[in-house]
Parts: structure tokens; sequence; C-alpha cells
């Protein structure tokens, strides 16, 4: 019976659930068996009344991802590679990279002003609501850890919008959701794929040039520290004025804002290894650069240091001035927040005046010594004048970007075709910093008050001058001062100046037809 039902030129079933088989359909299976390119059958063949067959359903929604993945990949004409003309990096393109980090980077600090109001909202006790703001920096973590070495792997403009347009989508959870644990756990993954200012950084680092590269590095971090400030600042008038989700709903709308800029200019470039690498493998890389690197152990051992006193200054700065002699108020407390702007202002112009005429070992020190001289003030007479936590504050905020943003330009000169495993290892001994500057600061001030906390500060500063000391500027090996004392960038500007799509053709695999034209390390 079935073989009577199959026989070319049989009468159309009646008994399939779709009812009789059209006879404009009839004719394309006479001749035999569809093949798989002809089940393709879009639902809008269908007459009313039809139900798709689950091999049309396939290829319907094989269609539609089809059509994502023709979007997601297609590059508009101003952004396309092209090994003529490679892509140059413009002033407007530096502003764009800042704004697209300051507003992402932006996710992982909405929740911190507004803990109160989570709480209030999802009946939840305070405790449990700061596990938010934890999470969140957990996943951020893991990003960094897990995500941003992919830079090296893939293409990073169409990763870089994928992971946007990713956690923009999914930022919609946090808006509309009544269940804390679901809130809790998509702030998680949420932070993980934040990452796009680790992974715009060595981008800025592979685009600029070598002469400016500092000082483009520094528009974009202080983009960076301009989305902390406006993410806190936002998000506390917002929840005083309005519901607390309103920041959620600006969160969203801003990310989409920048997923729309970055697809129309940011630009296409081929991978840096074209030829694919094991992920696990890459993952490994990061350890073993770390640790067979010395100017990146040198320039993370730094980070490690700047971060742990960054944190314990912050972390213990609410004990002190919300007990006597200050008694200061929360908003009071917040408003310290916007010492920040003084970094804003002064990381582009100080990185473009010194930075980038100064080898960066001279620049780090620089920012060390600023910073150790701000401790000693603070911690001298923060106990009982606010002066002292406010110079404190300042030299803290300056100096160590200072000395982050010196570091940064080193490093990246180490393995172009590893720069975000390099910013990898360099911000996981950053993060690890943060961390123990959290605790250890913590049980020192309660052990012994500001003057505990912030003596440990100063060593952990005094330490870093060492690490700067022990290790010269042009040193190959691990400590030593081999090819002299100068501070000045004795590069010629020539080379200096060398084009980016000299290292973009490289990348690519493709080969400079004019031997003449090499570039010089």
């Amino acid at each position: 019976m079935a073989d009577e039902k199959n026989r070319p030129g049989a009468p159309p079933s009646t008994d399939h659930p779709s009812g009789p088989v059209l006879d404009d359909k009839e004719r394309e299976v006479k001749d035999g068996p569809l093949s798989p390119a002809d089940t393709s059958l879009a639902s809008s063949d269908l007459e009313e009344g039809d139900v798709p067959t689950p091999n049309q359903q396939i290829a319907t929604r094989g269609r539609i991802w089809d059509t994502v993945y023709r979007i997601w990949k297609w590059t508009p004409k101003p952004a396309r590679y092209d090994p003529n003309n490679p892509p140059k990096f413009t002033v407007w393109m530096n502003i764009l990279f800042a704004f697209a980090g300051c507003f992402t980077v932006s996710n992982l600090y909405y929740n911190q002003a507004i803990l109160n109001r989570i709480a209030e909202s999802f009946d939840v006790t305070f405790e449990k609501a700061s596990s938010v703001a934890t999470l969140m920096q957990a996943g951020y973590a893991a990003g960094l850890l897990l995500i941003c070495p992919l830079g090296d792997l893939f293409p990073r403009r169409p990763f870089i919008i994928g992971l946007v347009a990713f956690t923009a989508t999914l930022w919609l959870v946090l808006c509309f959701t009544t269940s804390f644990s679901v809130f809790a756990a998509v702030s998680f993954i949420c932070g993980a794929t934040t990452v796009t200012p680790q992974l715009l950084l060595p981008l800025v680092g592979d685009l600029a040039p070598a002469h400016r590269r500092a000082s483009s590095l520094a528009i974009v971090v202080s983009g960076l520290s301009l989305g902390v400030l406006v993410a806190r600042i936002l998000a506390g008038v917002m929840a005083n004025y309005t519901d607390w989700r309103n920041i959620y709903w600006f969160g969203f709308g801003v990310q989409y804002l920048v997923l729309a800029l970055l697809y129309v200019w940011m630009p296409d470039y081929p991978s840096k290894n074209p030829e694919g690498l094991n992920y696990f493998r890459m993952l490994a890389t990061i350890g073993h650069l770390l640790f067979t690197e010395p100017l990146l152990f040198q320039a993370s051992l730094i980070a490690f240091l700047l971060s742990a006193t960054f944190t314990s200054f912050w972390t213990t700065l609410s004990f002190l001035l919300s007990s006597p002699p200050y008694n200061y108020s929360s908003m009071v407390i917040g408003l310290f927040g916007l010492i920040g702007v003084v970094l804003i202002l002064s990381a582009p112009v100080y990185s473009r005046l010194v930075i980038d005429k100064m080898v960066p070992l001279f620049s780090a020190i620089m920012g060390l010594l600023l910073e150790l001289t701000g401790l000693i003030i603070g911690t001298s007479i923060g106990s009982f004048n606010v002066a002292g936590p406010v110079i404190q504050a300042i030299t803290i905020d300056v100096g160590s970007q200072f000395t982050q943003i010196a570091n940064r330009a080193a490093i990246y000169g180490i393995r172009p075709d590893a720069r975000n495993r390099v910013n990898t290892a360099y911000m996981v001994m950053a993060f690890s910093g943060q961390l123990t500057g959290t605790a250890v600061g913590n049980r020192l001030y309660a052990q012994g008050g500001w003057v505990y906390s912030g003596s440990c500060s100063i060593a952990f500063i005094v330490f870093g001058l060492i690490v700067c000391v022990a290790r010269g500027p042009k040193e190959k090996g691990w400590y030593g001062w081999s090819g002299g004392w100068a501070i000045r960038n004795d590069i010629p500007r020539k080379q200096r100046d060398t084009p980016i799509e000299k290292a973009l053709e490289e990348a690519a695999g493709l080969e400079d037809s004019k031997p003449n034209q090499e570039t010089k390390k």
C-alpha cells in the first residue's frame, strides 16, 4: 500500500494532516524523491490552512538564521578592509572607541548605587541584594579569562559587534524580570559578556600609530573612567526620582546606540590567526606569556600592586568618612567619586605630552611617586583632616592611571599577534590585585583603622617602585639596566610613525611586494 502511495503519478493521498497535495507540488515529486534543497519550502509558499512539514519548518528557521548571519557579517563600505588602503585610526575613531567603552563598562556599575532599591523591589535583604554587584564583577572576571583571548582568534569587528548585540538583547531580562534569582543569574552572564572595553584597548594598540599609542589609549581609558562615574551618578539620580528599572532601560538603549555606531564605523581587518588556534592551547599560552616575557611580568606585577592600593583606599574610605570626626552622609561620600573628573581631563593631555615622548617605565615611575606622595599625606592627616583623603583620592586616581597607561603602551609591543592574550594576563593580575586590596584593606582597617590600611598601601607602592627600578626600560632579561638610562623615547619618529597597514598585512598573511618598504623593527 505504501508503494502505491509513493508511485509516481498515483492519486494524491488525502490522509496527510495538511490535506491533499497541491497539483503544482505533484509535478515536483513525479520524477522522484525531493533533494534536500527542494525541501526548503518557506511557510509563505503554503496556502491558507496548510501545516508546514518538519523539513519546511527547519528550512524556514535556517533561512532566518542565515539572514541574521549575513547582516552580522556585512560590513559597510567605509569600514571594509582593503589591503591596498587599510583603515586609518582617526580622531573620530578614537572618540568612538572611548564612547563605546564608556557605555559598555557602565553595565558593571549601574547596580552599585541602587542596591537598596533592588532589595526593596525583590523583597530581599541588603546582604542578598549586594550579591548582584558581586556576581556582575565575578562574571566580568570570567569574561576576561575565557572570552577576551578569543580576540586573537576571531576577526574583532564581528566578534565585538556580536558581544554587544548579545549583551544588549539579554539586558531586556534585567528590565522585565520579577525573579531575583533570574536577575542575579543574568547579571552574571551580562558581566561576562561586557568585556568590550578590554577588546577595544588592544585594538587601539593595533590601529594607533606607535608615536600616538599612549595618548590614544588614554582617551579610551578616560572613557572607561567616565563610564564608572556616569553609571553611579545616573543610577542614583534616576532611582531617586523615578523607578530604579529606568536606569536599566537607559542601559538597554545606549547599548544599542553603541551597537549601531560600531556597526557603521568600526573597521574590519583579518584575523591575526587565519589558520586558527586551539582554544585551550590559547588559554594555556596566557600563563606562558606571563612567565616568559619579563616586560609583561614586570608590568602585571605593578598593576597588581596599583589595583590593591586603589581598592583598599576606596573600600575603607566610606568607613572613615561615616565615622567621627566626619560623620558624612552616604550622598556626601558618594560625591567623592567626582574626583575622577580630574583623571578624565588630565590623562589624555599627560599621555600626549609625557608618555608618548618618554620611555614607558619613566612614566610609570612618575605615576608611582605621585601616588606615594598622596598616600603619605593622606595616611598622616586623613584621620582628622578631610584634606588628607581628598589629596589621596586625587593622587591615587591620577598616579594609578598614568602608570597603567604607560604599562599598556609598553606591553602592546610585545606580541602583536597575541595582544588580547597579553591584555588578559595583565588584567587578570590587576583584578587579583583588586580582590587582594579589598580583603587586606578591610582587615587592617578593622584592626588598626585608617593608619593601618594606609601604611599597607604605602608598602605596596614602595614595592612597585622596587619592581620598576629592578629592570630598566631596554633590558631584555629579568633584571638589570643594559641599554642605558635614557628616559626619552629615542626611536626615530619615522619608525614610530610606521603605518598600521603594514601590521595588518602581516596579520593577513600578505607579503609586501616592495622589499624596500619593509618595516624595520
